[in-house]
């Protein structure tokens, strides 16, 4: 009775929409935003249990179409794609288009290895311990031209120009109302340091929700670039002497409706739980970056000085600290903490919940966080380093491969079958593509992202 009430819920919205086909989307474990789509002529039959998909789908890495032999997948086996029918949204940049998030399920139960259902264990092993995460991610992404010269920014302006404003008017304004359509506040835009680089942060929510915005954010900005002959992209360093691109997440941890980050008693203003959870994401983060910055393209944007995170160390509005604690001055204490060493080639579900399960074994630890550093810790000495406990990063993606395969704590939070193929995935590609410079880097995945 309620499936069929909610059918027909669905139905008619679809109807007021005019939508011909429902896109049912998933990302895999090589960040690649895939999806089938049903017409709504047939919607009944899928309703429920949604669209079968090849198991050996999460086992695809970036460069090809093929399963990864290593991940245990393969041509046999079928999941389905159910559709979460609470995430459905039409579509402003594609007439009569429809999205929503599928569920990955086998025989009726979550699968193993969907990604979505991973952060959503995590979601819930956070409330069993009576915390409630908000998130937002914050893109950087190039706007593109395809010329004969190969592809060019479609500007050459600095770090907030009004006139880069004025230049890419029309496109920002249609992919802020195109994401505005679909239910995702806009906070803020502007201009970023790379030649036609940008940066638009959307509002925060909760951690589902949030990992949910960063799909159709990704979808959105490519789509309404596209109908203007821009390419838009995402990958974290495209040009060798311009910025990178980063998606940093920004969270804070609730209670009841309270924000239970700042204490004015607490050190820095931060209370103990807060202090605890950024000390956990800090001892895991040489592992975390595995899922985090999970592309060998990563590691051409993290390096000292370059306001990437290079370092294992937080600060309080230290833009050069992996965790930076921003101040709130109409709140005159912090209110969420910004984690920097996270990229768009990183799948939202796996990151995200991933540093919550990061977070929540620093609170069972009751780990504390160091002195935060107040100045570039690339200009520190390697003895004042030491002293003050701060560590470079893994400098490329095998490094952080290694570190995450010794991390019981992550690999038990993601399970046996889920980092078995993540694992392999990213070792396809670290493999695959370890040696080559950046020209071939950019040419294979500039519009993978």
């Amino acid at each position: 009775m309620a499936e069929n009430i909610l059918f027909k819920k669905v139905k008619k919205a679809l109807k007021e929409a005019d939508t011909r086909f429902v896109r049912i989307l998933w990302c895999d474990n090589a960040n690649i935003i895939r999806g089938k789509a049903v017409h709504v002529e047939m919607l009944r039959h899928y309703f429920e249990h949604g669209v079968g998909i090849s198991a050996g789908q999460q086992g695809v890495p970036v460069m090809y179409d093929g399963v990864v032999l290593q991940t245990g997948l393969g041509p046999v086996g079928e999941v389905s794609l159910v559709p979460d029918w609470t995430s459905l949204t039409a579509l402003p940049y594609s007439p009569k288009n429809a999205r929503v998030m599928g569920n990955m399920m086998l025989y009726g139960k979550p699968w193993g290895l969907c990604p979505r259902h991973f952060l959503v264990r995590m979601i819930e092993a956070a409330r069993s311990q009576g915390l409630e995460i908000q998130a937002a991610f914050e893109n950087e992404f190039y706007l593109l031209r395809q010329t004969a010269d190969g592809i060019l920014p479609a500007d050459s302006t600095l770090f907030a120009s009004t006139q880069a404003m004025d230049i890419n008017c029309e496109v920002i304004n249609d992919i802020a109302e195109a994401l505005i359509t679909q239910g995702i506040p806009v906070e803020q835009y502007y201009p970023e340091s790379g030649p036609g680089q940008h940066e638009i942060s959307m509002r925060y929510t909760d951690a589902l929700g949030a990992a949910d915005r960063q799909i159709a954010f990704r979808e959105t900005v490519r789509a309404v670039a596209g109908h203007y002959n821009l390419k838009a992209s995402f990958l974290p360093k495209i040009f060798p002497e311009a910025a990178g691109s980063g998606c940093h997440i920004h969270m804070s941890l609730w209670r009841d409706g309270q924000n239970l980050l700042p204490d004015a008693q607490g050190i820095n203003g931060l209370s103990q739980v807060a202090r605890a959870f950024i000390a956990g994401i800090l001892h895991h983060l040489p592992a975390l970056m595995a899922l985090t910055t999970p592309s060998i393209n990563s590691y051409r944007r993290i390096r000292p000085h370059s306001w990437s995170g290079a370092f294992r160390c937080w600060g309080l509005d230290n833009r050069e600290a992996a965790v930076r604690v921003p101040s709130a001055v109409a709140f005159d204490k912090p209110t969420h903490f910004e984690l920097k060493t996270v990229d768009a080639t990183a799948n939202p579900y796996l990151a995200l919940g991933a540093v919550i399960a990061a977070g929540l074994d620093g609170v069972q630890q009751g780990l504390e966080i160091e002195q935060p550093v107040a100045v570039d810790p690339g200009y520190l000495s390697e003895d004042e380093r030491t002293a003050g406990k701060i560590e470079p990063l893994p400098k490329t993606l095998g490094e952080a491969i290694a570190q995450l395969k010794q991390d019981n704590i992550l690999l038990n939070a993601l399970n046996s079958q889920l980092s078995t193929a993540f694992l392999a995935v990213r070792e396809a590609e670290w493999e695959a593509m370890k040696d080559w410079e950046l020209e071939a880097e950019v040419k294979v995945l500039l519009e993978r992202y």
